[in-house]
Parts: C-alpha cells; structure tokens; sequence
C-alpha cells in the first residue's frame, strides 16, 4: 500500500488578488459553516475507496485561516478518523498574514496543525501594491514572530518575483528580509500571468507590461544564490529548505504518490487516473449535501503521456530521473551545456536547466 497526501480546498479569501488564477472567493463567508459541513461529509463518502496511509494533509486556498479555529480542528479530527493518517503526518495551513494573531495560532497548533505557510509575496510596500496584496510587510513580521511564540517550529513564507515595477534590487531586499527572519522553508515563484485573471485582462490591454523573464531569470539566479549561501537546499524549483524542512505534501506531487483532493475544485490522482471536484461551490454543496461524490471530470492518462510527466515532475526536484530511463543521445547535448548534470546513478536540472525545463523534458522524452 503506497503513502498518499490529502488536499483540502477552503476557497475563501479576504480580497481576491488580481493575479491569482485559484479556485478563491471573496464574498461567500456566509457559507462557512455550510462548507465545512460538506468537507466533512465529502471525506466520510470518499474514506472507503482510500485505505492508503496518509502522511500528509494540506489546507490550501483560498484562505484557509479565515475559517474559525473550531472548524479547522473538528475538520482536522474528522479526517483523521476518517482516513488512516499516520501519527508523525505533515500537517500544513496556508495563512494570509492578516488573518492571524497569537490567539488564533496558538488554537491552529493544538488542533494539531504541524507546519504554516505563509502568503509573504514581498517586502516591499510598492510590489505588494502592484499584486493587488492587502497585507504590509509588517504584518508578516507580526505574524511570524505571532507564529514563533506560539510554537510553530515550522514555517514556510511564500514569495512572488517579478511584479510589475520591482527591481533586481527590491527583490534583493525581500530575500534579505526573509533570510533575516529565519524561516524553515521558502518557497519564491515567478509571477505567471493567467489570461482570466484581471492583471491577465491588464496585460492584454496593455494597461500592465507582462513580466520581464530575462529579469526573472535573474531574480531567481539570485534567490538561488542567497538561499544557498544560508543554508537552504533548493530541492525543487520553486521550493528551498533547512535541512529536514523539505514539504513532504509536495514532494508527493512530484514523485507521482496518489492524492486525494476534498473541496470545491480539488484534484486527485492515483495510478494513471485522474479527477477534479466540481468548481463553483454552490455546486459542490449541492452535490455532497445529496450524499454524492462531487466529481466535475476526470481524465487517463496513456503510458506515454504517463511517462512524459513522471520525467517533467521529477526533473522539478534535485531527485532527478535514473540515468536507464533516458538515452545518451539526447541527455548528452544538455550534459554538455551544463543544463544537466549526473548525480549518483540519475540525472538532474541544474538551476541554469530549470530555467529551461520545458525545453530539457521535451528533448529528452522525444522517441
């Protein structure tokens, strides 16, 4: 029996950001109590056809800290006699820093949430202005010295690069800021612009200048740089660690382990199969208070394609693919460019090869 993670949807937000492309409302707090109720009936309809054991359960959003702690630690204690989750599990909450006060995160932590993300972005005042980020930077200083007192031993901050009007050097000054902090894990992604979101509206209009990526290219080349030099190991391409902090939820992501996803748009996926969750959640309470399961779709995948997104996934990480599984031939060129390099038995990205990755795993997946 393969370890398996649990995601769980919570969709609302305080504002919804103009970037964001996540399945997150702004205006539905009124179903709360309903929604938690569907969480909880939607793990007992599911728990039968998941006897996996659970290592890790993660709360994403959406906000999932602006639902009362009560609910957090009954959802908590509901899936935990639901499912098999393992007594040493992982067990993540993503914040908004404004969301949070010491009372709030010591109740998180006695319900026994393990680890906290963060939704940082920035530090500076301008960049959080231009993500459309209600929060100031020293909110999240407030809240992660809240986070520390109340016990967090494990915290990650998430940051975004690449706004509209940040520099090279502003970015510098967010990574020193974080560094500074101390947290356990980083996670820095570049700013993708999705054409549905309103900044994407913006960008088409020309109203917003998409981002520059010969400037994100350096902005992580100096997030690599920096957090290497601390002592985070950059495990992933978005993601960097303290030793032993690497996020065990996600690394099941890349290594393919089966995923059960509860909410309003959540995914899963075992074995070749995949599955969504109907999106709006009006629709999703409708379905579970129905007592079904609230599957909006579902997809196969073939061996190939299988195949293509084990290397793309794997190829994310410093785990890298088994040298066997993929030919001289096509790793050579890439080996030689130094966008490759051999580890042990695999290869794996090195940070110039992750800046090229679609590239990388297209070439190397050709037959």
């Amino acid at each position: 029996m393969s370890d398996a993670g649990l995601y769980v949807h919570v969709p609302f937000c305080l504002t919804r950001c103009g970037y964001c492309d996540f399945n997150a409302y702004a205006d539905l707090d009124g179903l709360k109590p309903r929604y938690v109720g569907a969480l909880q009936r939607e793990a007992s309809l599911a728990a039968a056809e998941w006897p996996e054991r659970f290592v890790s359960v993660f709360l994403g959003g959406g906000t999932p800290t602006s639902l009362d702690p009560s609910h957090l630690a009954s959802t908590l204690e509901h899936l935990r006699r639901e499912f098999e989750v393992v007594p040493d599990a992982e067990i993540t909450i993503e914040a908004n820093p404004d969301t949070v006060d010491a009372e709030r995160l010591r109740a998180i932590r006695a319900a026994g949430y393990t680890r906290l993300s963060m939704g940082a972005q920035s530090f500076d005042p301008a960049v959080l202005v231009a993500l459309e980020r209600i929060h100031q930077p020293e909110s999240v200083r407030a809240a992660y010295a809240a986070a520390r007192e109340a016990g967090h031993g494990n915290v990650n901050l998430d940051l975004i690069y690449g706004a509209d009007g940040e520099s090279l050097a502003s970015w510098r000054r967010t990574l020193e800021e974080t560094i500074a902090l101390g947290p356990d894990h980083v996670s820095a992604y570049a700013l993708t612009i999705e054409p549905a979101t309103p900044l994407g509206r913006k960008v088409a209009a020309g109203i917003v200048p998409a981002p520059d990526p010969d400037l994100q290219a350096d902005m992580f080349e100096l997030t690599c740089e920096l957090l290497g030099r601390e002592g985070y190991a950059h495990y992933e391409v978005s993601n960097w660690a303290k030793p032993g902090f690497e996020c065990r939820h996600n690394l099941g992501y890349w290594e393919r382990r089966p995923y059960l996803g509860l909410g309003a748009g959540a995914h899963s996926s075992r074995g070749n199969r995949r599955w969504w969750n109907l999106r709006p959640p009006e629709q999703y309470l409708e379905a579970v208070e129905e007592g079904m399961l609230p599957i909006g779709g579902s997809e196969d995948l073939d061996d190939a394609g299988r195949d293509l997104e084990e290397t793309f996934l794997r190829l994310r990480t410093s785990e890298g693919v088994p040298v066997r599984t993929i030919s001289e031939a096509a790793a050579e060129p890439y080996l030689e460019r130094g966008l490759l390099a051999r580890r042990d038995g695999d290869l794996v990205a090195t940070e110039q090869g992750m800046l090229l990755l679609n590239e990388l795993v297209l070439a190397l997946t050709a037959s």
